[in-house]
């Protein structure tokens, strides 16, 4: 026998529609702040509840908003900064549907500062801990192949410029910088060469800015906590002791120039310039890519398209690739030229035109040989040895080669 069972139901309005859940999230016009979330729904009269939060938050303990729209913005984001968005579709009174799974975006960095702030943390030129260096995406970190000698300090090097905006080809040497563009350099002593998890000081952040066609600069001196930089136009020595490569106990009474002393070297006649980043210092791999090509690839860069058009300045101490002319010219070229041409700080103070590109002929390294001499390598006196500001100490290896090469004419 097969029974029957019959279930009959009195009401058929209780029978409601299943609320379907929101579809096909997205996020668009993304900046440091705000966000807008789109999504599609298959309910033609719903309403819908979003909650938010940095990735990783329990729901319950986000952000709610409410929207009768399928798209909404979201605001007073952090920059730099993960987001995850949940969203529940209310298809009527207490028919709502599952929230669904979270959909995640992150906000942009925040845009590099184009005036001088009075922390180094409100120039957002770095991301996260400021002590670990860790640059913006909105600026780009470069090296020189023959680098200027800061009594043994290391150096971070890098450029913003403004979105949308390229710098002009100009030659080997600086190229044009879009109004707004940021430079700024970092310096900074490993405790310890052999073990570099053992950290590092950070002394100070140089930063030039470009604004209505002029440079400005102006000096973060960092904190002994190492959590920011103050603005300070002032000098200041600071004692500093590390560990060589070699186990070797070093220290240095390292002096942060004042502002006025920056333009004496940052200067061509009486206008600031940058004096580190030419493109013919720029010339070469790093991390296994070409510097200017990189630029080139990414539209950093107008009126250059092939490389080697730009000559390769060499390194000072790659005895293997380049002569012992090339490697002092070069590292005259960065440590001395910026004072010693046309222009220069030592323009009308002396013969000597210490630029790469001027032909030996000119540049009276042969008459001023002994005066050279006397000036890179006498024990370290302030206002006789050269360079004389940035430094305290003599570059040992940087005197060798020049004793060597002048030796050598």
């Amino acid at each position: 026998m097969i029974t029957l069972l019959v279930f009959s139901c009195d009401n058929d309005d209780d029978l409601s529609p299943v609320c379907a859940e929101a579809t096909n999230m997205s996020s668009n016009s993304i900046t440091h702040n705000s966000a807008t979330i789109t999504w599609e729904t298959a309910n033609t009269t719903s309403e819908h509840s979003l909650e938010y939060g940095i990735s990783g938050f329990a729901l319950s303990n986000g952000t709610s908003v409410s929207v009768s729209n399928t798209n909404t913005e979201l605001t007073n984001l952090q920059a730099n900064t993960s987001y995850d968005v949940y969203i529940k579709t209310n298809c009527g009174t207490g028919n709502n549907s599952n929230y669904t799974d979270a959909f995640s975006f992150t906000t942009s960095a925040s845009n590099v500062a184009v005036e001088f702030k009075t922390n180094l943390s409100e120039m957002n030129l770095f991301l996260g801990d400021l002590s670990e260096l860790n640059v913006t995406s909105n600026a780009f970190e470069y090296d020189l192949n023959t680098t200027l000698f800061s009594d043994y300090s290391h150096k971070q090097r890098i450029i913003a410029l403004p979105s949308g905006t390229s710098m002009e080809f100009d030659g080997n040497g600086s190229p044009i910088f879009p109004d707004n563009t940021v430079i700024a350099k970092t310096f900074y002593y490993n405790n310890d060469e052999r073990d570099l998890s053992l950290g590092k000081t950070i002394i100070e952040t140089r930063v030039l800015i470009k604004t209505n066609g002029s440079w400005e600069t102006g000096n973060y001196k960092w904190n002994e906590d190492q959590t920011d930089g103050v603005l300070d136009f002032n000098a200041s020595p600071i004692p500093i002791t590390w560990i060589d490569i070699d186990g070797q106990t070093n220290s240095v009474n390292y002096k942060i120039p004042s502002n006025s002393q920056c333009f004496t070297c940052h200067r061509t006649d009486s206008e600031k310039k940058p004096i580190g980043f030419k493109l013919r210092g720029l010339n070469f791999e790093r991390n296994g890519v070409n510097q200017l090509q990189e630029l080139i690839d990414n539209q950093l860069i107008v009126g250059l398209n092939d490389i080697t058009i730009v000559r390769t300045l060499p390194k000072w101490d790659d005895s293997i690739n380049y002569s012992l002319e090339e490697r002092a010219r070069a590292y005259m070229d960065v440590n001395c030229a910026h004072c010693h041409i046309e222009g220069g700080y030592c323009d009308l103070q002396s013969i000597l035109r210490l630029d790469y590109e001027t032909p030996f002929s000119d540049t009276n390294i042969l008459s001023q040989k002994n005066s050279i001499i006397n000036r890179i390598s006498s024990d370290f006196q302030v206002g006789l040895t050269m360079p004389w500001i940035g430094t305290t100490i003599l570059h040992d290896e940087g005197v060798d080669l020049m004793l060597e090469y002048l030796n050598s004419l």
